[in-house]
């Protein structure tokens, strides 16, 4: 335990502008090296002191052996501190935190359909690439993206570059609105989900703005999906990522030590603020 709590120095080697506020950060520690090692869906504590903290998704895949990614989006005071930095610029990192996505166990073999909504798509890239590296281990993969407009879609590049040219990856990207340009589907993420009819018999990982959640989640039902088949990340309010500040407590859960993974059935005695 007292291992994660322990900052350490990290540098930043590249920055990548993803969207008009989201930008990529690759860290490594002074050595060049990853700084910790950790599972699709995990957390880690960034900090530059006398700034702020906070909780941020690894956006990267574990199978990635030589730095770290965070996809962030422009907030608030430490986001506004982080937006500002350079390559070659120093901050604090601590981590792993939280249950990761059961990727070797429960989704192993499972056809999956990755449903995503805005910066919602930062937990779960590490989980893409994951099984995009090990593909032999999973069955079909479906992934459907929306953002409110095309320059908001994150990722962008890496999803037409890479993730569409995978053998049994499908991608089904929507956005909000008409926008010049933009020839693909438009339109919202759950009744685009209801619109691709997918098949039943697969496990679903979900991720985005809570409204967009609920309709999803509501969407699949209609579908014939289970909430035993669906998993989300909650990230809200994560604050000290051991249990102790108890202000990521919900119900009878702590979302740093019970989550941020969980499957839907499991969060149905959560109160309805989530």
């Amino acid at each position: 335990m007292s291992e994660v709590l322990i900052p350490k120095i990290g540098v930043v080697t590249d920055v990548r502008q993803d969207t008009p506020d989201v930008k990529t950060f690759r860290v490594v520690t002074q050595d060049g090296k990853k700084a910790f090692e950790h599972m699709p869906g995990q957390c880690a504590m960034l900090s530059i002191p006398g700034v702020g903290e906070a909780m941020f998704s690894i956006t990267s895949s574990p199978t990635n052996t030589e730095f770290m990614e965070f996809s962030i989006k422009k907030c608030g005071c430490l986001t506004d501190w982080l937006h500002q930095m350079e390559v070659g610029q120093m901050i604090t990192i601590r981590g792993p935190y939280g249950n990761p996505f059961p990727v070797d166990t429960e989704l192993k073999g499972k056809n999956l359909i990755f449903i995503a909504g805005g910066i919602g798509l930062a937990p779960l890239r590490s989980v893409i690439n994951y099984c995009r590296d090990k593909r032999a281990d999973y069955g079909n993969i479906d992934i459907v993206y929306g953002s409110r407009s095309a320059d908001d879609l994150v990722d962008y590049q890496e999803i037409i570059d890479e993730w569409e040219k995978t053998e049994g990856v499908n991608v089904h990207l929507t956005i909000d609105r008409e926008q010049e340009g933009w020839d693909g589907h438009v339109g919202f993420v759950p009744n685009y989900v209801k619109e691709l009819n997918l098949n039943v018999d697969s496990t679903v990982l979900i991720c985005g703005p809570p409204i967009m959640i609920k309709f999803t989640l509501a969407g699949l039902q209609e579908l014939g999906f289970k909430k035993e088949q669906v998993y989300t990340t909650l990230e809200l309010r994560m604050k000290c990522g051991v249990g102790k500040c108890g202000r990521c407590n919900v119900g009878s859960k702590y979302v740093c030590k019970d989550g941020p993974v969980f499957r839907f059935d499991q969060i149905d005695e959560l109160p309805d603020e989530y």
